[in-house]
């Protein structure tokens, strides 16, 4: 229990965050797990058609800091040598 009224506001503002924080990490997983499907699938067309939403959306995630910006960076990096390797 907490022993003061900001601490009691503390831990409320605590708790929407972490669900803010857990909802952004979602959507990162996602964004992550719907490209790499298509790379396996071989769908380079698709892939290519979702990489702006995907560098977006990683981005959108590195700003908030539930992953660096390098790490972003990197993926999207990765993805799109992968992409232009294709051909």
């Amino acid at each position: 229990m907490p022993n003061t009224k900001s601490a009691a506001r503390r831990i409320k503002r605590t708790q929407a965050q972490a669900l803010v924080n857990k909802i952004r990490k979602s959507k990162y997983k996602s964004a992550n797990k719907k490209m790499s499907t298509y790379l396996d699938a071989g769908k380079m067309k698709e892939a290519k058609g979702f990489l702006p939403k995907y560098h977006s959306q990683l981005m959108k995630i590195a700003k908030t800091g539930i992953v660096s910006k390098k790490t972003a960076s990197r993926k999207i990096s990765r993805v799109t040598k992968k992409i232009n390797n294709s051909k």
